[in-house]
């Protein structure tokens, strides 16, 4: 599923964030990349959902290898992943569910069973009551619920998560 042969990332005025990394999660695996804050976690990150690209070395992504990959491609990659943001990166001006739906609205799905869906996850991480709210009303371990949920709703084969805990209730 996620592939790092020899992986160096250096950035133009950054330095090197990635030096020789080496790792492969298969398909069922559960891995928690742990570091210091600029120890390159996001870095490895951006480079699996493809918003890097690595210095030198490969880096395989279901299938796929970013080095050579087109923007089409990309696009491609990201619908099969799921991906819960540090910052949340919700729509202000939607609903929780609206926000969860646009996930599925950008790949097309059937506009039938959206609805369905949504709700499906939003009851899985204990906000169906709030489904109406905007994120200004909600907490920030509700926000950070959302954004759990839309990770999850497209069924992603990858999920990937940026201190998926840090924010949320106790």
């Amino acid at each position: 599923m996620i592939k790092f042969t020899n992986v160096f990332k250096a950035f133009p005025k950054g330095g090197l964030a990635l030096k020789d990394v080496s790792f492969h999660v298969a398909k069922g695996e559960f891995a928690f990349l742990t570091g210091h804050s600029g120890a390159g976690k996001s870095t490895v990150m951006k480079l699996i959902y493809a918003e890097e690209r690595p210095t030198s070395g490969e880096v395989r992504v279901s299938g796929y290898n970013v080095n050579e990959m087109r923007p089409r491609d990309v696009l491609m990659l990201r619908r099969k992943l799921g991906i819960v943001f540090q910052d949340f990166r919700l729509l202000e001006d939607r609903t929780a569910e609206e926000n969860v739906a646009f996930a599925l609205e950008v790949t097309g799905a059937r506009v039938s069973t959206i609805s369905a869906r949504v709700m499906r996850v939003l009851t899985q991480v204990g906000l169906a009551a709030k489904a109406q709210a905007y994120p200004r009303e909600l907490s920030g371990g509700e926000q950070q619920r959302v954004a759990i949920a839309r990770a999850l709703v497209n069924e992603p084969t990858v999920l990937l998560a940026d201190e998926p805990t840090g924010n949320l209730d106790e």
